[in-house]
């Protein structure tokens, strides 16, 4: 069986697309299944749309979501150079190789056209699709170089995916209609074509295709990093975008994305990109990391909001609170400044609660015993247990009691730690407005 080799080919605008990410992901997914080498190619013969650092800004993020490469312009190989524009000369030699075969002809203004065969049908076997097939009557002559030289992008590709030895090519449903004049520059140079497989559109929650001006979605990989989506979710989701595991289970390593990415599983409906699908993977996620891993991630974003965090111990008890709530890490400023800032009312439900119980004296001697603490998450738990001991109380009415006096909520995360992150004058406050209730 000849290696599997595959390819992404972006241009280098600096910025990738979740569509482009997609198309990288399955082509790595599809090489490590099968021991195969993923490379990355840069297109960069549209020179007005090249960006400094474009070329840096794709490899770095493709590599922080997991997707590590073989050969690239940085990473080297023995299949170079990976871009296009240190390959005009090989470019050149087989423009004029069809030129004096007859199979393409030069324009007045030095533009070179692939003179396109009468009467032939292009059939191949799609990998998402099945087998599709083009007449060649209704391709035109078209362009393979520009009258500066530089070639298009169907004679290009060609050339470089033969001599890069490329087995598989798997990319967006756009490049369908491609194909066929692609296959006739197989043809005519008597290279052996790889396999294709042209995956679905991403569509939106509204069931249009996902496009760069839609201002709901964010669109590009680095928006999703600088809010706080972790590589590994932000890979996991993508993975889930036109193809489906063999497993009832979305949430996989990567080992098992890469064991189970065989190529027969590919979803021919376009693929949904559900926000709401996005972040419940992402929070899945941050759950399992420990609290204190996930106190790093979420020191910089206080760091650049000016919320001021106090040592380490107090980040740990944030993290700790806000862990079970968070869906992307940004979002520990909103959570934390609306914790503090809470409006404290009481409803119908918490007020029958606490009197059902008869749980005024606990909430008084709570407001005195916290006076006179340490405002630590351990004295807090200490002064519970103490009046737990001298009033009887507990349970249920010992520690939901606390919690509604203290925070208007009914079920949460670690008391203690909560009310630790409140100023004590907060809490005492709010107990004293309990209180008023009797």
């Amino acid at each position: 069986m000849q290696k599997v080799r595959v390819r992404y080919a972006p241009s280098p605008t600096g910025l990738l697309h979740i569509g482009n990410a997609r198309s990288a992901l399955f082509n790595y997914l599809y090489a490590k299944h099968f021991d195969g080498d993923f490379i990355v190619r840069i297109e960069d013969t549209d020179m007005n749309r090249n960006v400094e650092g474009g070329e840096q800004s794709q490899l770095e993020l493709l590599e922080w979501l997991g997707i590590y490469i073989d050969e690239s312009p940085i990473h080297g190989g023995a299949y170079g150079p990976y871009r296009q524009l240190e390959r005009l000369d090989l470019y050149t030699k087989y423009a004029t190789q069809l030129l004096s075969e007859g199979m393409a002809y030069k324009e007045d203004n030095g533009a070179i056209r692939f003179k396109v065969p009468k009467g032939k049908t292009y059939v191949f076997d799609d990998l998402v699709r099945g087998q599709l097939s083009f007449k060649s009557e209704d391709v035109e002559d078209w362009i393979m170089v520009k009258e500066n030289g530089i070639p298009t992008y169907n004679f290009a590709v060609v050339i470089d995916d033969h001599h890069m030895e490329i087995s598989h090519v798997f990319r967006g449903e756009e490049h369908i209609t491609n194909t066929p004049k692609q296959l006739m520059v197989y043809e005519a140079l008597e290279f052996d074509a790889p396999k294709f497989g042209h995956m679905t559109i991403i569509v939106n929650e509204q069931k249009k295709k996902l496009s760069k001006r839609d201002q709901n979605v964010m669109q590009f990989i680095s928006e999703y990093k600088a809010s706080g989506y972790l590589p590994e979710a932000m890979f996991n989701f993508i993975a889930l975008l036109g193809w489906s595991p063999p497993i009832d289970q979305e949430i996989l390593t990567k080992q098992q994305f890469i064991d189970y990415f065989d190529g027969t599983r590919f979803v021919k409906a376009p693929s949904m990109f559900d926000r709401d699908k996005l972040k419940f993977i992402n929070s899945k996620y941050i759950k399992s990391l420990s609290v204190e891993a996930l106190s790093q991630f979420i020191k910089p974003y206080l760091i650049a909001h000016q919320i001021e965090i106090k040592n380490d111990t107090w980040l740990q008890q944030l993290t700790s609170v806000f862990q079970e709530r968070l869906h992307f890490i940004e979002e520990i400023v909103t959570l934390y400044q609306n914790f503090l800032n809470q409006s404290f009312e009481l409803n119908e439900d918490m007020v029958s609660f606490l009197k059902e119980h008869q749980l005024q004296k606990l909430i008084e001697t709570f407001e005195l015993k916290i006076k006179t603490i340490d405002w630590s998450p351990e004295a807090i738990q200490q002064s519970m247990k103490d009046i737990s001991v001298s009033l009887g109380i507990k349970g249920k009415p010992l520690f939901m009691g606390l919690r509604i006096a203290t925070t208007a909520e009914l079920h949460g995360p670690s008391l203690p730690n909560m009310l630790a992150l409140l100023p004590k004058e907060t809490v005492i406050s709010r107990l004293q407005y309990t209180l008023k209730l009797w």
